[in-house]
This record gives structure tokens, C-alpha cells and sequence, in this order.
């Protein structure tokens, strides 16, 4: 697959994984499962075979270009694009869509976010084959995840009649709905979650941004330009990042383009979006307890502790808590309250302790 081309996401700050999260080593930098590599590493590690690794572009932010490249060494340096200021993905796509361009027009980019954990992933792979297949001849292509419960806090994909073995077009996309609604999206098998996963050729991309968002394609073209005559794009993208339209491909370009097709995937996809998510991929003891570090449980069940080597966390008579231990900062809540850590980093900016966040 010489004109396949992965572009990963990788510009989060993660602040619901504090405070093993920082705003100086954000959620793809971490191991939240259990693996050992990084969600980063993880992401790329599952290209193999798929798209080379002198193919595979990370836009983060500048702030984490130099963590980015030592965390992924076999990738070559100049693929990693740090982002002046975050814009949303839809620049983010903009600018990756010139370096593909610039290497091949007709390029097929594989535009995947950083941090999803997946569990099954020969049928990831052969999900990833037929997006790419279908990009090839179509327009825009997304991977829609069967739903296995009403999940709020997803986006949804409307599929419609199909069009090719394993491609369906896609109706409309939806906004994380209320409860009523997701229940009916699941009942109805209609809807799928949206992964954030995209696929396209580099033209067809340009010629979206073009139509849909001017100041992006205008962006895009300036740093092609530059790429193809030598010139100094990284500057040119510094100087114009900041005037860029802040929006996310879903809503600047997916939404609104005529042709858009979805594969379907069921591959064990779990956006880690809270200590909750990393709990429930844990392995587990006999009394659904989840620990890494040294750790006294007694009589303690359904417990995520996190800890090191060189000190004891003991937990006696508790249950369903979250414990997460680091040098400076420790976390304790109800493992039912994991969304409301954003709210101590909120809290923490608030009282001007920005090295703690």
C-alpha cells in the first residue's frame, strides 16, 4: 500500500486522567490498560503492515513534538507536525492533507485519533483494508463502531442503504444524544458510534476544504507550495495556524459533504475517556479490584489503585473507589464520579497552581 498515508491526532491534553495526566504529558503519552506501550505507541504499532512507518504523520502540539518523536523513534523526525496553537481537527487534517499531497496528490490518508484502545486487532486491520478500499474509488469514508449499549457520550452515524460489500452510505451524523435517544439509535441498528476514524484521498480532502472551509484550503496550498519549492513551511505554518478557522472535521467538512460512506467495525473499540474506562480494561483480581504498584487491599472490592514500587497504598473496607498516586498529587474519588476530575484541574488553574496541572 504505497499511496496509504496514516495521519494521527495527537493533540489532547487528557485533564480527566489527572493527575497522571499533565498538561506537559497528556493521555497519549500514558499506558492506561494493560499494556505496556502508550496509547501513542499503541496506535502506531497497529499500523504495521498496513502503512509504513516513513508514511505515518502525528500532529501534536509543539509543546509535545520532542515527547512525540522519542516516544515513536522508528518514525522519521520531520513527521511529526507540531501544531502553533490547537485549532480543532479540521486544521489539524488542512495541514496533514498538504504534507500527503506533496509526497502524492492521490495519497490515501488514514486519519485515526491517538488514544483508542482496541482489543481485537486483526479485525481492527481488516476493518482499516476496507476503508482504505473504499476511499480509493469514493469520496469520504468513516469506520462506524457497532454499538453494544446506549451510550451517551458518543457521537452516532445514521447508515443507509448499502453500496459495496461491507460499505453503506452514511445518512447523517448525529451529537452525543440524551439517554432516550441513544437507546432507540441502538434498538433501531441504523446508528453506529462514531469513531472519529477517517479515510479519503489528499484531493479529495483539498477539494472539500476548498468548497467547505477556504481559509484552510488556502492554508493547505500555501504549505504545499513551500513543501514542493523548499521553502521555509514550518514558519508559514506558525505564522498563519493562529488565524485558521477552529472547528472540527465532523462538523467543517463531514456533515456537509454529499458522499460520505461508513464501514461498519465491531473490534472492541473503547474511547479511554476517564479512570472509569481504564478500570473497566484492567485486569482484575477475584474481587474486581484493578492495582498497579504496591498495594494492601483488605476486605476492598471493585478498587482501581494506581501507585508505585517504593510505597504502599493500603485500602481497607472500601469499595468502587479510584486511587491514584503520583509524586506530588494524589486523587481519591467514587469510581462513578470519574468525569467530575476535569473539575480539580478547573479548580487547581483556578488557584494559580499550574505546575500541578
Amino acid at each position: 500500500m504505497n499511496d496509504v498515508f496514516a495521519v494521527i491526532m495527537a493533540g489532547g491534553s487528557g485533564t480527566r486522567f489527572w493527575p497522571l495526566s499533565r498538561s506537559v504529558w497528556p493521555k497519549q503519552f500514558l499506558s492506561l490498560a494493560h499494556e505496556q506501550d502508550s496509547l501513542l505507541q499503541q496506535t502506531v504499532r497497529r499500523l504495521a503492515g498496513i502503512v509504513d512507518n516513513e508514511h505515518i504523520l502525528v500532529v501534536t502540539s509543539a509543546r509535545h513534538a520532542d515527547a512525540t518523536r522519542a516516544q515513536l523513534p522508528e518514525l522519521p523526525p520531520g513527521n511529526v507536525l507540531g501544531e502553533p496553537t490547537g485549532r480543532n481537527t479540521a486544521p489539524c487534517i488542512a495541514w496533514a492533507a498538504a504534507h500527503v499531497s506533496a509526497r502524492n496528490p492521490k495519497g490515501v490518508m488514514v486519519v485515526l485519533p491517538a488514544d483508542p484502545y482496541i482489543a481485537d486487532e486483526p479485525a481492527y486491520r481488516d476493518v482499516l483494508r476496507r476503508a482504505i478500499a473504499a476511499a480509493r474509488s469514493a469520496g469520504l469514508v468513516t469506520v462506524g463502531v457497532t454499538p453494544t449499549r446506549p451510550e451517551t457520550g458518543y457521537g452516532y452515524v445514521e447508515v443507509g442503504e448499502p453500496l459495496d460489500p461491507g460499505v453503506e452510505r452514511v445518512v447523517r451524523f448525529v451529537e452525543k444524544p440524551d439517554l432516550y435517544r441513544a437507546q432507540r439509535f441502538v434498538t433501531s441498528g441504523n446508528f453506529l458510534w462514531n469513531s472519529g476514524m477517517f479515510f479519503f484521498r489528499a484531493d479529495a480532502m483539498l477539494a472539500e476544504l476548498k468548497a467547505q472551509l477556504p481559509d484552510l484550503h488556502a492554508f493547505a496550498r500555501g504549505c504545499a507550495e513551500r513543501l514542493a519549492s523548499g521553502g521555509d513551511e514550518a514558519a508559514f505554518a506558525a505564522e498563519q495556524y493562529a488565524t485558521l478557522t477552529s472547528i472540527s472535521i465532523d462538523h467543517g467538512v463531514m456533515e456537509k459533504a454529499k458522499d460520505v460512506r461508513v464501514v461498519r467495525g465491531a473490534f472492541g473499540w473503547y474511547d479511554i475517556g476517564s479512570w472509569t474506562t481504564a478500570y473497566e480494561l484492567a485486569i482484575k483480581d477475584e474481587h474486581q479490584n484493578a492495582v498497579l504498584g504496591m498495594v494492601s487491599l483488605i476486605d476492598t472490592q471493585g478498587c482501581y489503585v494506581r501507585g508505585k514500587v517504593d510505597k504502599v497504598i493500603a485500602l481497607i473496607g472500601v469499595r468502587d473507589l479510584v486511587v491514584v498516586d503520583t509524586e506530588d498529587a494524589l486523587l481519591i474519588m467514587p469510581r462513578e464520579r470519574a468525569q467530575d476530575v476535569k473539575r480539580v484541574v478547573e479548580d487547581l488553574k483556578a488557584q494559580k497552581a499550574d505546575k500541578l496541572v
